[in-house]
């Protein structure tokens, strides 16, 4: 493991100055599963969404690209795509995440482990790649940069494999938001860790981080078909999720939670005294639940199935509302959105289904529950062959009953790829970081 000379004391004490800073506000606006250090949020409608999107041979520039779409209804070019960037290359674009002043997305690739930091804050219409991180394996010695979580000034970093067997142990990284490696931290190995990473989920109000497992380079590089009919790569995925002390970054506790369990969403509820999250396993298609027990130690619990696990629906992602009381759950194999009432966590009911496509992966929402987004590709050798191989971001409208289609950007008619992980831009921010006077840079951008 290689550090800076900035050790990861002195993070710390970064992230347990600017928890008192926090823990205590709530978001007001915005998507529902950003850092809870993440500042300028919006505050109204939401005017562009951001996908970081797969290349493929043979469609378009085959290159891996963000692509900016525009989702304010009074627009004219309401449900249209404004703006691409494309990087060079296919490298496995997966996820992204905003910088803490949230001027700015870091969109990492899973093969090359290559990251791509993007101005989106000056004018979130017109996204600006502004530095490339190239040396992310060779900094860390881990590798498939996914999960990408603010703290205050700095980056944190989940990995999936690392670079001496490209197996499933790996770890987390530090940056600052400059781009600059600080520290490396090995998920655990012992005590049943199984070295495994995939998401972060931070609560402040408890010192509480906590991670999530998936697999190696060796598993999502391969052919889906393949994969599943090899016994022993099937045995390399995690099983486990860790409670990290959050000022120290050193692991208390490891929970085994079985299936490789992906997503991680706190309860935004602050209110209400909720200090619980909740995730999916994947290849066994539970909901779990991990909370304080009576004597106040982090317990994780399965807590209800997700459609019929025999068939293996594979859950992927999940989107919590900002109430803390229902959760959306996409089903890749199945193609479908489902809705879950959890307002009582240990007892989840699913109170609601939609076939939204042949495939579906990623589901954002808005706060205030009106508008969920959905877009396809898991992974590109892991998505689905021929006419069932769709790849789209479709945009709903929840009235409380239905989702109803309010429009579809179909990625492979517009010479796109394969839509993967959004996030949300535009709509009325705060001023910070911005230019003086200015509270929505996409306003700015229009009136010159």
């Amino acid at each position: 493991m290689r550090t800076h000379p900035l050790t990861a004391t002195i993070v710390a004490m970064i992230v347990t100055l600017a928890s008192l800073s926090f823990s205590t506000q709530p978001a007001g606006a915005d998507e529902t599963c950003l850092s809870p250090y993440t500042t300028s949020l919006i505050k109204g409608q939401e005017k562009y969404l951001q996908v970081w999107t797969l290349g493929m041979k043979g469609v378009g520039d085959e290159s891996d690209k963000l692509v900016t779409i525009d989702v304010d209804p009074e627009s004219k070019t309401f449900g249209k795509v404004v703006n691409t960037v494309s990087v060079g290359g296919r490298g496995e674009a997966h996820h992204m995440g905003f910088t803490d002043d949230r001027k700015y997305i870091w969109a990492g690739r899973l093969d090359d482990s290559k990251i791509f930091i993007f101005d989106v804050g000056t004018d979130p219409s017109k996204p600006k790649l502004v530095n490339t991180i190239s040396d992310f394996d060779k900094k860390t010695g881990y590798v498939g940069p996914h999960t990408f979580y603010a703290l205050p000034g700095r980056m944190l970093v989940g990995a999936l494999s690392n670079t001496k067997d490209h197996g499933g142990v790996t770890g987390l990284a530090v940056y600052n938001n400059a781009g600059e490696f600080l520290s490396a931290h090995p998920m655990p190995t012992t005590d049943g860790g199984d070295g495994y990473g995939y998401d972060i989920g931070i609560n402040p109000r408890k010192n509480a981080l906590l991670t999530s497992s998936f697999t190696g380079w060796n598993n999502y590089m391969m052919d889906f078909g393949t994969l599943v009919n090899d016994k022993e790569a099937m045995k390399n995925f995690g099983a486990t999720m860790v409670m990290w002390n959050l000022k120290s970054l050193k692991p208390d506790t490891v929970f085994s939670v079985p299936g490789a369990p992906l997503e991680i969403r706190w309860s935004l509820n602050v209110a209400a005294g909720d200090d619980w999250a909740i995730t999916a396993s994947a290849l066994t298609s539970q909901l779990w639940l991990i909370k304080r027990d009576e004597n106040g130690k982090w317990q994780a619990t399965d807590v209800a199935a997700i459609g019929d696990p025999s068939k293996i629906p594979l859950p992927v992602d999940i989107s919590i509302a900002a109430d803390g009381k229902s959760l959306w759950v996409n089903t890749f194999m199945d193609g479908k959105t489902r809705l879950f009432d959890i307002s009582n966590p240990e007892k989840p009911v699913q109170v609601y289904e939609k076939k939204t496509g042949s495939q579906v992966n990623m589901v954002s929402q808005s706060w205030d529950g009106k508008r969920v987004y959905v877009t396809t590709s898991l992974l590109a050798n892991w998505d689905k062959k021929g006419d069932d191989n769709e790849q789209f971001l479709k945009a709903f409208e929840w009235d409380g009953k239905d989702l109803v289609e309010k429009f579809e950007v179909d990625f492979l008619k517009e010479k796109l790829g394969r839509a993967h992980h959004m996030k949300f831009t535009g709509g009325k921010l705060s001023p910070t970081n911005y230019p003086t006077g200015t509270t929505d840079p996409a306003e700015a951008s229009t009136s010159n």
